[in-house]
């Protein structure tokens, strides 16, 4: 994808995993990217994160728009009616002409904006898909710029907590972005990992740690 890059990092807890993500092109054009974190844990979350990513994929590829695609998700997944299953997600559309991505927020944390050295959550919210019907999702426009980089992640990275029962924390990842400005996608995804594993060192890891990166070049 001419002048933008994807890279992305997944750490189950378990051997299998509720966290998921995905990015793609679009026959429009457009790149959508979407990540997700279905409650619970194990093979039970993994059978749920399957089934949420085989409706977005049957979902996306017709290039609805970022709400609306959340709001079919929502309605399928409750006509499994599989109880205490839910599933927060962000997704995201970008459009290279415009360099505007659009993105919807059901649940998740940030994601961030990296500009420089400054770092800015993008607050977005919503209902996690598979609780509630007739959710509706409030679009949010990012116009970015040349150089800009978007982080999308799961809670189990900015939840990790350490011996002192202290979280990293949404303010540790912007504080880890800001040290490493400029560094490629995956080098950055590689510091940022090593990070919390060294804030968490002797602690067991009780969530999946999921992130995407968006790079568009400058």
């Amino acid at each position: 994808m001419g002048g933008i890059t994807i890279s992305h990092e997944f750490q189950p807890a378990a051997e299998v995993g509720g966290d998921y993500l995905d990015y793609f092109a679009l026959s429009n054009d457009t790149i959508g990217l979407y990540i997700g974190d279905v409650s619970g844990k194990g093979l039970p979350a993994a059978l749920y994160a399957a089934l949420a990513v085989g409706t977005l994929r049957g979902v996306h590829k017709t290039g609805q728009d970022p709400g609306r695609v959340l709001a079919i998700l929502n309605e399928r997944l409750l006509l499994r009616g599989i109880p205490g299953r839910h599933t927060a997600i962000q997704y995201a559309l970008f459009d290279p002409p415009t360099a505007r991505m659009r993105i919807v927020s059901a649940g998740m944390p940030g994601p961030l904006l990296l500009r420089g050295r400054e770092t800015r959550v993008l607050e977005v919210a919503g209902l996690p898909p598979g609780l509630f019907s007739a959710a509706t999702y409030d679009e949010l426009t990012v116009q970015l710029e040349p150089g800009d980089s978007v982080l999308f992640f799961t809670d189990g990275l900015s939840d990790a907590r350490n011996a002192e029962d202290q979280e990293f924390g949404v303010e540790g990842i912007q504080e880890l972005c800001s040290r490493h400005v400029g560094e490629s996608p995956l080098d950055l995804l590689g510091h940022l990992f090593n990070a919390i594993q060294e804030f968490t060192a002797n602690c067991k890891q009780w969530d999946d740690m999921t992130a995407a990166y968006f790079h568009l070049a400058g």
